[in-house]
């Protein structure tokens, strides 16, 4: 009878345990969802607004500043008075903040609910991975989760287009904000129903507010001038002042965080090679796939004539192969080396960039769907390996502050390969505007005729720039696929592989 009871309490765990990874891939999808599928309505929001490009573009900025700030307070917050209760609040504040946007009547009105949203959104990547890591013992089976939570976290960039463009082109913008409200209800109500609370064995006496602080101005900086360094030039005044306030303010930071009792972020974790070089992986590939989704909406749109809905129909194949790869990879954990998994995963991202660098103007749906599938297998075959390295390279006390550390990583990542792809694009467009320039010639004194070869020329120049980006990104990734391969493993008593020097 005993017997009976412990297996029916076994499987009753076992099913509460994969409601628990539901809630927090509805709560991370709907947080990852807002932050793509805005930037579809923003040429709504222009026109409705009467504002500029420019002005609309701190739209955009104002959020990705106040989540990069407030990531790691969350995480240490959760560590100390509970996670459930942080992510609970989070999402409350940020269901709110979705339904203030839907109804913001300017500019100021918009970024004010835009940063409310942020910084509530910012509570559920640390808080929900430390949920996964209590709620499931060290092992495959965790791996399992917080691979399928993190595919979760890359599904969300692909169904921005996907399901923003239907909602604009047939309601109008304020609907990508409203949508939040009846499903965040949803994943509030699972949240309360599902999640035990817990808190790290190790209590926090006395919070590191400077630290917070200081990293603060040297992330809000850093991420400013990333997102602006295009516009302003990056030798320009502005940009040069941000340079010098993440200098300064990022060296206070390490000056109070070698001393604080109890630090925000613990620099040790920089002393762990496993931390280090699963945080490295996750940056390039972050970069390399952020950069490159930032790019082909403006190119499917630009120069395919897509609207916004057919623009969301290419990614319906990237968001497959990601929920089909994210599982089968998890499947491999404790069979094969995860050192080799992640290396191949790396690779297979690294082609599918490398086969965006064969568009044209010509070039059907099927064209951009094939590289989008071949990238998105890659990201969804070593997702879980990448997040569980993190989550078993430290204590589990401080994994909230581990995964906020991971979520900075790929948040800076996401706003530097669009920085950085998009200065090469621009500066490519205008090497292949000079080079094609001069190996050309129109020979007509027609106006129209003149008019329509340099037209040509642009179009050539434009999209030959396109191939130069993805081709760079492609390099990239495949420079993270071998040090991938080459990093040491050994072996955990858990049976999971991590990474060594």
């Amino acid at each position: 009878m005993e017997q009976n009871v412990r297996i029916q309490s076994t499987k009753e765990n076992g099913t509460l345990r994969w409601l628990v990874l539901l809630t927090v891939i509805v709560g991370t999808f709907l947080g990852r969802l807002d932050q793509t599928i805005v930037n579809l309505a923003l040429p709504k929001i222009i026109q409705d607004f009467g504002i500029t490009v420019s002005s609309a573009g701190w739209i955009a900025t104002a959020y990705i500043l106040a989540n990069a700030v407030f990531v790691p307070i969350w995480g240490k917050l959760g560590d100390t008075i509970g996670r459930k209760k942080v992510y609970v609040l989070g999402f409350s504040i940020f269901i709110l903040g979705s339904v203030l946007a839907g109804f913001s009547w300017n500019l100021p009105s918009m970024i004010v609910f835009r940063i409310i949203q942020a910084i509530a959104g910012s509570a559920d990547y640390p808080t929900a991975m430390a949920i996964l890591a209590v709620t499931f013992p060290a092992g495959k089976e965790r791996a399992q989760a917080l691979g399928l939570w993190s595919a979760s976290f890359a599904a969300a960039a692909v169904f921005g287009p996907l399901i923003g463009g239907p909602l604009i082109d047939n309601f109008n913008w304020r609907s990508v904000f409203l949508i939040n409200l009846p499903v965040g209800i949803v994943g509030l109500l699972m949240a309360l129903a599902f999640v035990k609370e817990s808190v790290s064995e190790k209590k926090t006496v006395k919070f590191d507010w400077w630290g917070a602080l200081t990293l603060g101005g040297a992330l809000a900086s850093l991420v400013l001038v990333l997102d602006q360094g295009l516009d302003w030039g990056w030798l320009s005044t502005n940009s040069l002042l941000t340079y010098v306030a993440i200098i300064v303010f990022g060296t206070v930071f390490y000056f109070i965080e070698r001393n604080h009792p109890e630090p925000i972020i613990d620099l040790k974790f920089f002393k762990n090679s496993i931390f280090v070089n699963a945080l490295t992986n996750n940056f390039i590939v972050f970069m390399g796939m952020m950069g490159s989704m930032f790019l082909l909406p403006v190119f499917a749109q630009t120069f395919l004539g897509y609207n916004a809905t057919e623009t969301g129909y290419l990614f319906i194949p990237m968001a497959a192969a990601l929920m089909l790869a994210a599982p089968i990879g998890g499947a491999l954990i404790g069979k094969v080396s995860s050192r080799y998994v992640i290396a191949a995963s790396t690779f297979v991202a690294a082609i599918g960039l490398y086969l965006f660098s064969f568009l044209d103007a010509k070039s059907t749906p099927i064209d951009l769907m094939i590289p989008l599938s071949v990238m998105a297998f890659g990201l969804g075959f070593g997702m879980a390996q990448r997040t569980n390295i993190v989550a078993s390279a430290v204590p589990e006390q401080e994994i909230g502050v581990a995964s906020s550390i991971l979520a900075l990583a790929r948040n800076i990542a996401g706003a530097f390969g669009i920085s950085v792809f998009g200065t090469i694009l621009s500066n490519s467009i205008t090497s292949h505007l000079f080079s094609i320039s001069e190996s050309s010639a129109i020979h007509s004194v027609n106006p129209v005729a003149f008019q329509a070869g340099v037209a040509l020329i642009m179009l050539k120049a434009q999209i030959s720039s396109y191939a130069s980006v993805f081709v760079t990104a492609s390099v990239i990734v495949f420079i993270g696929a071998v040090l991938a391969l080459f990093a040491k493993v050994e072996k955990e008593v858990t049976g999971v592989e991590v990474f060594v020097e």
